[in-house]
């Protein structure tokens, strides 16, 4: 299932009626947003990295804070996914220990 341009609208519309728009600010959203994050790792640590809902619930989480983030920014989720597939579509590296890493040669950041 892809995200739908209702579930962002509806996101939006929770964060407006909740005050988190208008009162919020984009640095206490971002340190959600890593709160969020924090706990979808130690949900997928739990979970021995399978699947769980906790995990998706984690992952849903964390992209709701991203919504409600870039919002505020005035952009939209869709254009900062464009831009960061843009920016890795040529990104050369090697996986190292379970991690991605990029060659430095390039011009990408």
């Amino acid at each position: 299932m892809s995200i739908t341009r209702q579930q962002i609208t509806n996101v939006i519309d929770w964060a407006m009626d909740r005050g988190i728009l208008t009162n919020g600010t984009p640095v206490s959203q971002a340190a959600k947003g890593l709160e969020e994050y924090v706990e979808t790792l130690q949900a997928i640590v739990a979970s021995d990295g399978q699947l769980t809902s906790a995990v998706q619930d984690g992952i849903g989480d964390v992209l709701v804070t991203l919504i409600i983030l870039a919002r505020m920014l005035g952009t939209d989720i869709g254009t900062c996914l464009d831009m960061a597939i843009r920016e890795i579509s040529d990104r050369d590296g090697q996986m190292e220990g379970g991690f991605f890493v990029k060659n430095y040669g390039g011009t990408d950041d």
